[in-house]
């Protein structure tokens, strides 16, 4: 309340001081205006039973009634603590009670980076006002240039105890009246001290609190780096070193190292560049591990981007004196990785991509046979590229595939369809069965190979049905006799899916209400089936009911209801019988 009641009387001096030069008032006669107006100040300022109820109703209604202090956890006093004191500070103006607010909020909840960081803001934002305050009344150097121990920071501590904070802002820029470069830079040296000196004290009290939190770190490194202090670079020495104490096995702080290096990639410069790189080169050593490596590379790619280029062909970066190709240096990650032991089957595609994106078509060929019959023969995502990486290669050499080509191929897929689950190798058999589409005596062949595989994982319930996205094919191809005597193989398999299932009585009643004369005695013969293996799965006995009321008659409509309802443990979920 103090400071709010001196900061209007401060407003009032140029007034005043023209009113005593012109002669109007003497300085005894401005003395008492100015002691009546700090003693009105302080009545309109004095909180009243009625005005506390008003602003404790707005908060209440801001926060969504609040449950009674009995209910509350520890996190909902951070809440409510932290708009309390947000209030205070904004709106009324009442640092001291905001202080105190926030200070029992960290109490209560110490764990909270949020809170520390907010209330780092709230102290930083004051002590700025207050030195733009000081500019302002034009108090002497003495005054402002005083020892770190001075009497207003003694006070400051002794307020906050080991909890205070500081925040470079610009708010108050346009109240400084201007003043000689060094006259001012001297007065304001005591202020960017105290921060350094907040700053510091938060620190250390925050991540005794979070000894784990790396965010913390990164956010009070931010501040710094954004804030004007005295002797800025020890304390960005300080928390680096902690940090690479601490978090010196962990990828994400090296990564985060890299980029803090850099700052801004479309602006960064083959120093800067050549800086991250020794950073992810060091944390390499420190942790050799396939996340490292892949951190490293995104990097790398981040670098060599369009949206990074500046239109510039290639990105280079300084090391030990000599530009070096980002590109040429990834080839170099990516070998590295693999000497390593660190390659994974998401580093090896991106390897294989990064050579057909360089149009290394016989590197990329070379690498992923490698790859594929060596460490990863059953990586389905590599086998994946590999296939496609091959059909293009024949599709560049000739419009029509030779039979080799085509058995080749065949081959390829086979090979890893049999080793997967269908679930696993969903992409692989929609692309062979797209490509050999025209080519009956592969897709035949493709059929087969899938009845083996059906035969050994079992259709499936739900999702992606390999035997129903066959029967699509066969269907557009050859028709409707030639759908059925494929279902009708499938549906013969130890566990055919409930999907397969759904899939033929679809084809059966759509066939059915265009007048197919056996659609509907098929469909009945699916839904038997089914229910003979499903007869806990209530939407089916409802599709068959509904079935039956729209194609069949009342008599075997209810039949099916009656069913439903005698063979369902849980009955609720169909609806009753309309008939």
């Amino acid at each position: 309340m103090a400071d709010v009641v001196q900061f209007k009387l401060e407003r009032m001096l140029n007034e005043l001081d023209d009113l005593e030069r012109r002669g109007l008032f003497s300085r005894q006669e401005i003395a008492e205006i100015v002691k009546q107006r700090r003693k009105f100040e302080y009545r309109l300022k004095r909180p009243s039973p009625e005005a506390g109820f008003r602003v404790l109703h707005r908060l209440r209604k801001a926060t969504r009634r609040p449950p009674p202090p009995s209910a509350r956890t520890r996190s909902d006093e951070k809440v409510y603590g932290f708009h309390a004191a947000a209030w205070e500070f904004d709106s009324n103006l009442n640092v001291a009670a905001a202080r105190a607010l926030m200070q029992n909020g960290l109490r209560a909840c110490p764990a909270s980076e949020d809170l520390w960081v907010e209330y780092l803001r709230m102290e930083l934002t004051y002590l700025n006002k207050l030195k733009a305050r000081k500019v302002a009344l034009g108090e002497d150097e003495v005054t402002l240039a005083i020892d770190h121990k001075s009497a207003d920071e003694k006070q400051w501590r002794n307020e906050n105890k080991e909890l205070f904070m500081a925040l470079n802002e610009s708010g108050d820029d346009d109240k400084k009246p201007s003043l000689q470069d060094g006259e001012s830079e001297g007065k304001l040296d005591v202020f960017r001290q105290q921060s350094l000196n907040i700053l510091n004290t938060i620190y250390s009290t925050a991540i005794e609190a979070l000894p784990t939190a790396f965010s913390l770190r990164t956010r009070f490194l931010e501040i710094l780096e954004a804030t004007e202090l005295a002797h800025s670079e020890d304390m960005r020495k300080k928390i680096l070193t902690d940090m690479k104490s601490g978090f010196s096995k962990e990828p994400l702080y090296w990564d985060w190292l890299a980029r803090f290096e850099v700052a801004d990639l479309k602006r960064a410069n083959p120093e800067k560049l050549g800086k991250a790189v020794q950073v992810y080169d060091e944390g390499l050593k420190f942790v050799p591990s396939a996340m490292m490596v892949e951190l490293y590379v995104k990097f790398l790619m981040d670098a060599v981007s369009d949206d990074n280029r500046n239109g510039e062909d290639a990105v280079h970066f300084d090391s030990d004196g000599h530009a070096i190709d980002v590109v040429s240096h990834l080839q170099t990650v990516f070998e590295k990785a693999v000497g390593m032991g660190c390659i994974t089957e998401d580093l090896a595609c991106q390897h294989v991509s990064f050579l057909l994106h360089l149009g290394k078509l016989s590197d990329a060929k070379m690498l992923i046979e490698k790859l594929c019959s060596g460490k990863f023969p059953d990586a389905v995502q590599l086998w994946t590229l590999r296939l496609s990486l091959e059909m293009r290669r024949i599709e560049d050499k000739s419009l029509s595939p030779s039979k080799g080509d085509l058995q080749y191929i065949f081959d390829l897929l086979r090979n890893i369809v049999m080793k997967v689950s269908v679930s696993e190798a969903e992409n692989l058999w929609i692309m062979g069965l797209k490509y050999f589409a025209n080519q009956r005596r592969h897709f035949d062949k493709l059929v087969e190979t899938s009845i083996l595989v059906l035969a050994k994982y079992g259709g499936s319930d739900s999702g992606f049905s390999l035997s129903s996205t066959i029967l699509n094919f066969i269907l557009q191809r050859d028709g409707v006799e030639s759908a059925r005597k494929m279902y009708k193989r499938f549906l013969a398999l130890p566990h055919p899916g409930l999907a397969i299932f759904r899939n033929c009585i679809e084809l059966e009643s759509n066939l059915a209400s265009t007048g197919d004369k056996t659609g509907l005695a098929n469909a009945r013969k699916l839904y038997e089936s089914a229910l003979a293996t499903y007869d806990q799965d209530a939407s089916l006995w409802q599709d068959y009911h509904s079935m039956e009321v729209k194609m069949g008659s009342s008599e075997t409509a209810a039949a099916v209801h009656w069913r439903a309802m005698k063979a369902l443990k849980n009955s609720s979920a169909l609806l009753p019988n309309t008939n």
